[in-house]
């Protein structure tokens, strides 16, 4: 298994008691498999497995046991399909470090009025083996997600689809090892943060290596094998002709080959999948990644810039959670504004890092002058992303605790072409308005680093925050500041009142 590679399994555990008799919990056995196979056919970004009913309070506990112990497992799904005392999931849930989703459905969508019997209604209890299941997860406090509806409905599949997704970054940022090619821009405040406190929550662990250590390995590559690296560069991009084999500055886009190769071989040799850079800090390095690091992201891994070791991990967990789906996750920079009363847009970009996930166009590579970095000038890749909706997360480390803020946008068309602006780039509206969003945003102390994402969403994000008990800000359609505020206020003493002394 390579760093990148997401475990992606889900146990389908089923509810019940010995009370019943064989006879039903065979029926009970061989409904849950229906519901579980149901599920697996839905096409969900992870494996279902179905587990035996469980009946007992030493069963429960083993398999909760059992689920934290296997790496392939990222969460648990639970249905009472009978009625299951809840003081025998006691010690289970006490136990359970993995991410749950109850699921309150039923064998069958459709009740068989003229033949039910109350034998039907003792094999068919969901409807309050659920309501008794629910009220233990509460009193004992565990996180979960809820979701409610018969499988065969795209709306309980879209809403198991979602708790899938967050769990798969959840297992994403607990296995992640994060590597800092040396520290942060000097004197930046938000990029600063709790590394011991951030694992201790996330999981991410974070590690230092000097930027000289990528220099040496990208010494270690050979020309051919950057050679034959740019060659793919010339068929799956618009490469201006200086770049070209033959072309004048052919060699800086061999360069930026060798830096991609000595970057993977390098993560993959200390099994991280996240990396920061800092152009104030490049050693003997020719030039700022730019290239290689927009080609990493589009393959899944995290990045920062400038040292920015949170937004790396968000990058990663973005990608991980939007596995399979269309579109992409990329570090993302609020840069400039329109500011036209009623068509203000935001202009997003970076000095050279924005992922070409964000469109499904052919990009152009091309080279152009660096005014920071005081390097030879750097071999990009240069778009516009596409229209679409879009959520952009920002990771705040505010002292006692962390926040994630989040702002749900359109990416739109730019009003015009931008032909001197040679970075990866993109406009939106933000929602519900341009004020109403930004004020939020500076109200919740949210970074300028953050995860734009076209391939997850609000409900994602929100499902991860609870799986990681973290705050999440939200600020997207129907947001009203004065109310914004006051939930931000009732956030901080929640937060600090769950923590403990």
């Amino acid at each position: 298994m390579t760093a990148l590679t997401q475990p992606g399994a889900v146990w389908f555990l089923t509810g019940s008691q010995g009370l019943y008799g064989e006879d039903t919990l065979a029926q009970v056995a061989d409904q849950s498999k229906r519901v579980a196979e149901g599920l697996a056919g839905a096409g969900l970004p992870v494996d279902v497995v179905w587990k035996p009913v469980l009946t007992s309070k030493d069963a429960i506990r083993r398999i909760m046991l059992e689920a934290n112990a296997d790496d392939a497992c990222v969460g648990v799904i639970c249905w009472m399909h009978t009625f299951s005392p809840a003081k025998m999931w006691i010690a289970g849930l006490d136990a359970l470090d993995k991410p749950l989703c109850h699921l309150h459905t039923q064998a069958d969508a459709e009740l068989p009025w003229s033949t039910i019997d109350m034998d039907f209604m003792n094999l068919n209890q969901a409807a309050h083996g659920d309501r008794e299941f629910a009220y233990i997860e509460t009193r004992l406090g565990v996180a979960r997600s809820t979701v409610v509806g018969h499988v065969s409905d795209p709306a309980t599949i879209a809403g198991v689809d979602t708790w899938a997704r967050a769990a798969l970054g959840r297992a994403a940022v607990r296995a992640m090892r994060l590597v800092r090619f040396g520290d942060n821009m000097r004197d930046v405040a938000v990029t600063e943060g709790d590394k011991v406190e951030a694992e201790h929550v996330f999981g991410v662990n974070v590690t230092y290596y000097g930027v000289n250590d990528l220099v040496d390995a990208v010494a270690a590559v050979s020309d051919s094998e950057a050679e034959t690296l740019a060659a793919d560069y010339e068929g799956l991009y618009d490469v201006v002709a200086d770049l070209r084999q033959g072309g004048e500055r052919h060699d800086s886009l061999v360069y930026s080959a060798k830096l991609e190769i000595a970057l993977r071989s390098f993560l993959t040799e200390v099994n991280a999948t996240a990396f920061t850079t800092n152009f104030e800090d490049l050693g003997a390095l020719k030039q700022l990644p730019g290239m290689s690091v927009q080609r990493l992201m589009a393959d899944g891994y995290g990045f920062g810039a400038e040292g920015d070791w949170k937004t790396a991990m968000l990058v990663r967990t973005a990608n991980a959670m939007g596995q399979g789906r269309t579109g992409g996750a990329s570090l993302m920079e609020d840069y400039t504004y329109n500011l036209t009363p009623g068509h203000e847009r935001i202009l997003g970009a970076h000095m050279l890092e924005v992922s070409p996930t964000l469109t499904a166009q052919k990009v152009s590579c091309e080279i152009h002058p660096l005014g920071i970095g005081d390097r030879e000038d750097p071999v990009r890749l240069v778009f516009t992303a596409d229209p679409g909706p879009a959520i952009v997360v920002g990771l705040a480390d505010l002292r006692d605790r962390f926040r994630l803020t989040a702002n749900t946008v359109q990416i739109v068309e730019p009003d015009e072409p931008m032909p001197k602006l040679p970075v990866g780039r993109a406009v939106w509206s933000p929602d519900p308005d341009f004020q109403t969003s930004t004020r939020c945003w500076l109200t919740a102390g949210a970074p300028h680093h953050t995860v734009m994402s076209t391939a997850t969403d609000a409900e994602i994000w929100k499902a991860f925050a609870t799986m990681v008990e973290t705050e999440l800000a939200l600020i997207t359609t129907g947001t009203n500041v004065d109310e914004f505020s006051k939930e931000l206020r009732w956030n901080a003493a929640y937060h600090r009142l769950a923590r403990g002394l």
